[in-house]
């Protein structure tokens, strides 16, 4: 009698766990949708630019001795004209009075020869001496005379010298990692003592391929407007947008033959110093005046060997495959040029769980600010 009642329950605790497991198998997976819409975009093409001092200075030596002094911090902001390094002054000194005194002597060689040269000249007109005495008087003169003048020269030259010792800054900007300490032998061989890069406006440089720089000048032609006037924008290295807008300053006067590109060149305000000489960004240029355009998350694309393609939902809330062709990227939206219409939902979260099809349970995204 065990036999058949255990064999009546587990028929019946099967039943129970297929009929359970068929309405698990029956329940729509939840996923989150967007809606294909319209918006206002403008047209751009980017570009892997440098970022690029204005002004940028290496410091130099331009007498030998000993480094006495630094008297900035390195990385610190510099005004034009702040003393910045001293070299020994003690030898230039020296030789300023060495040359003070040379003047001297020659002052006194000069007056001694004016004298003679005025007396032979009034003995010539009382006919007492041989005129050859006036000509040799006349050119030890002159002789004393030049040599003065060498000597003024020379304490020029020394006192330059002198204030060479001072090492002072000829732009504002940002001075970097100094290269001696104090107490180093440093002269006009010695290189590069320290290097201050300007911080605010910054140049962004970038190259143009021709056809694309000959597309940006017809459209400006055809627009009646200035190519200078194209809003220039650049993406730091975490993906954000820089808050502040350039220009166009500058297009290089010759192609480069092995690339067929040109140097274009921006500038941008750097107020907050967040753009450093020689970092890497990408240029965004606005080509053109808003348009309109269908958008989509970039987290609803999709790609396999195929292309790019996306998951939507249709009205009996059916999963179906959709291959589309994109255009620009804007601020987390992809333009979409071809494969879908206005008002379409995509699924955006939840892909993993879906396959074509499936009826889901789509749910709207959470409304997000508009596209940059």
């Amino acid at each position: 009698m065990r036999g058949p009642a255990y064999l009546s329950m587990g028929v019946l605790l099967a039943a129970v766990s297929v009929g359970t497991g068929s309405a698990q198998t029956q329940q729509a997976p939840a996923v989150t949708v967007a809606i294909v819409e319209s918006r206002d975009v403008t047209p751009t093409s980017s570009f892997t630019g440098r970022i690029e001092a204005k002004d940028k200075v290496d410091l130099r030596a331009r007498v030998e001795g000993f480094l006495e002094q630094q008297l900035f911090t390195e990385g610190q902001n510099v005004k034009a004209g702040d003393l910045l390094y001293v070299i020994e002054k003690a030898p230039y000194q020296a030789e300023i009075e060495n040359v003070d005194a040379a003047i001297a002597r020659a002052q006194a060689t000069l007056d001694l020869a004016e004298i003679e040269r005025r007396r032979q000249a009034e003995l010539v007109k009382k006919q007492a001496t041989a005129q050859a005495r006036l000509d040799e008087a006349i050119g030890k003169a002159g002789e004393a005379r030049a040599d003065l003048q060498r000597q003024q020269a020379n304490l020029t030259t020394a006192e330059l010298n002198l204030g060479y010792t001072d090492i002072k800054a000829p732009i504002a900007g940002r001075i970097g990692r100094s290269n001696f300490s104090v107490g180093n032998f440093v002269g006009p061989q010695s290189g590069t003592l320290a290097t201050i890069v300007s911080q605010d406006p910054m140049y962004v440089t970038f190259p143009v391929t021709q056809r694309q720089l000959l597309a940006v000048r017809k459209e400006a032609a055809a627009g009646g407007t200035d190519p200078t006037s194209l809003a220039v924008k650049v993406r730091l290295a975490d993906g954000s947008l820089y808050d502040q807008v350039g220009r166009l300053n500058f297009v290089d006067v010759q192609f480069n033959q092995g690339t067929d590109t040109v140097q274009v060149r921006a500038t941008l305000p750097n107020p907050q110093a967040l753009l450093v000489n020689g970092q890497l960004v990408t240029v965004v240029v606005e080509t053109a005046q808003p348009e309109a355009a269908l958008v989509i998350p970039q987290q609803a694309v999709q790609i396999d060997q195929a292309g790019r393609y996306v998951l939507k939902v249709d009205a009996e809330n059916k999963v179906q495959v959709q291959r589309i062709t994109i255009g620009a990227e804007q601020e987390g939206y992809y333009v979409v040029t071809n494969g879908l219409n206005q008002g379409e939902r995509v699924i955006i979260e939840g892909l993993q769980k879906v396959r074509p099809g499936m009826v889901v349970d789509a749910a709207p995204a959470p409304a997000a600010a508009p596209a940059g």
